[in-house]
């Protein structure tokens, strides 16, 4: 049997095997995806299983963003040669509704196909990119969904260029299984399929294909793996114990895991890394020699950022994020607390995880500080607003931005640590911000199983303090300037000149006491 007619074979039986035993449904969704590795093109092919369907029609919809990276990408721009079929290869009649919408004719005797390529060549961690050796597949710009109904389910089989020998990503959590279709002149094709429970877990689920280093591994419990394209230096920085480290320091904190697998999915030289359900997506300095100490805290900072995201805001999020509209911004005012208080657990975790000093985490509060507090933009927007304007300014370098700006990826950290401390004052020592990421974890994602607003997240913050935080509350709806030596005293902390958070010479007893209850002591 030569490899066309096997793969023919195995695409039908998996098909076959996949519809036994199913519940009755309207439609099935099949994908065939390939790599044209000289165009650089991900084909597609989406199979549509029906009942008769003379003269009926169905919409398609490709997101225009990614959650987690806020801004309007538009991913139908890189979609060319759309077409729709049926029996014996006929073409069947559609038209294009708007940037990212397709209504198309199903064939009468219930087996349409539709095709399409998307030009992968972005080095961004939402967007697609296939090269000779490797592919990292961003499926928000690569797969459709029936419109208004994200929660079918979906096959999608992977087909491999012969001698490419991974796939990483997070859908391993969900049925899948490889397989190895050998060629006529010895090679080997690999073959990924996977049964996909639903369009969100499908658009939160990047793939990195291709030749790489891969390992996998046991962790408390739960299973890993490590995916990297350029692993140069990750056995001396002992990557794999660090991020156990930062895993049980987060497991710790947050009193549950709410994954059975993950995926550490870490490419080549680039900037930026997304979060996703159950695996991180990064682009790396192309190595894991660095120049310096503080490079090396700077990285696991990073990773220790994304991992902590798979709490705050894949499970604890903000209402307006879920469920989850790709067709249009997730306008909300609460974005400061996903990505502004993650910054702020980047150093809590590796402080956690006894990975950073006192002094490290110190600096990595010092690096966020210092770049809003010596800027005028604090005076012209609230931390709250810019929760609203990040889909504006996400990648806005205007010139100005400084002046008339204020980035929650700066100022969200430093107001993390003013919270901590305040509901420490408040509680003498019995609660701390911990106590409210838990609160909102259990309460919002494990028992309402919903997102949560701006008014709740308040009163949960009161209810762990005991009462309510006005003035914090007061510092980041409006544009005030903050009087850090008043909040950061309690803590014994100060701000130089220079804009550097250190610790007071001679600490008070009371001093030395929040300082050790913040690991932030000597």
């Amino acid at each position: 049997m030569n490899h066309g007619t096997m793969r023919i074979v195995a695409t039908v039986l998996f098909v076959m095997l996949w519809t036994v035993g199913r519940a009755q449904s309207q439609y099935e969704m099949y994908y065939h995806v390939t790599f044209d590795t000289d165009g650089r093109y991900i084909n597609v092919r989406l199979d549509l299983e029906t009942e008769s369907n003379e003269g009926k029609e169905m919409v398609l919809n490709m997101p225009v963003w990614a959650p987690g990276y806020y801004e309007i990408l538009n991913f139908p721009k890189h979609l060319c040669d759309f077409a729709v079929t049926g029996t014996n290869n006929q073409p069947l009649p559609w038209r294009k509704e708007g940037k990212n919408r397709w209504r198309i004719t199903l064939a009468d005797n219930g087996h349409t196909s539709v095709s399409y390529r998307i030009f992968a060549n972005e080095r961004d961690v939402a967007s697609s990119r296939v090269e000779k050796d490797i592919a990292f597949v961003a499926p928000c710009g690569v797969f459709m969904h029936v419109d208004g109904d994200l929660q079918h389910e979906v096959c999608v089989a992977f087909f491999l260029p012969s001698g490419w020998e991974n796939v990483a990503t997070g859908l391993k959590q969900w049925k899948w299984h490889t397989h190895s279709a050998r060629r006529l002149d010895g090679t080997t094709d690999l073959e990924a399929y996977f049964t996909v429970p639903d369009f969100d877990t499908l658009y939160d689920s990047p793939l990195l294909v291709g030749n790489f280093y891969t390992k996998e591994f046991e962790h408390e419990g739960r299973k890993y793996e490590f995916a990297m394209e350029t692993p140069d230096g990750a056995d001396e920085l002992d990557l794999q114990g660090n991020f156990c480290k930062i895993v049980s320091a987060a497991t710790q904190l947050m009193g549950d895991v709410p994954y059975t697998f993950y995926s550490l999915i870490h490419m080549g030289a680039g900037g930026g890394g997304l979060e996703h359900l159950n695996s991180q997506a990064c682009y790396t300095d192309g190595t894991y020699h660095f120049s310096s100490r503080r490079a090396e805290v700077k990285f696991l900072a990073f990773v220790a950022h994304e991992y902590f995201h798979l709490y705050n805001v894949k499970c604890i999020r903000p209402a307006e994020l879920w469920p989850i509209d790709y067709n249009q911004e997730a306008i909300s005012p609460m974005l400061w607390v996903s990505e502004g208080l993650t910054c702020y657990y980047e150093f809590r975790l590796l402080r956690y995880a006894g990975i950073a000093t006192p002094d490290e985490s110190l600096e990595l509060l010092t690096t966020y500080f210092s770049m809003y507090a010596p800027y005028e933009g604090q005076r012209h927007q609230s931390l709250r607003q810019s929760s609203y304007d990040i889909w504006l300014n996400f990648m806005n370098h205007d010139a100005n931005s400084r002046d008339v700006r204020v980035n929650y990826y700066f100022k969200g950290p430093v107001v993390g640590l003013l919270l901590d401390i305040d509901i420490r004052r408040k509680t003498n020592q019995q609660r701390s911000l911990d106590d409210v990421m838990r609160l909102l974890y259990n309460r919002f994602y494990k028992e309402l199983k919903r997102g949560f607003t701006e008014e709740e997240f308040w009163a949960v913050c009161a209810e762990v303090a005991g009462s309510p935080l006005t003035e914090l509350r007061q510092i980041v709806d409006t544009t005030q300037d903050i009087d850090y030596a008043a909040w950061l005293d309690d803590a014994g902390l100060y701000i130089t000149d220079d804009w550097q958070i250190c610790r007071v010479e001679k600490p008070t007893k009371a001093q030395k006491a929040f300082m050790k209850a913040m690991q932030l002591d000597k």
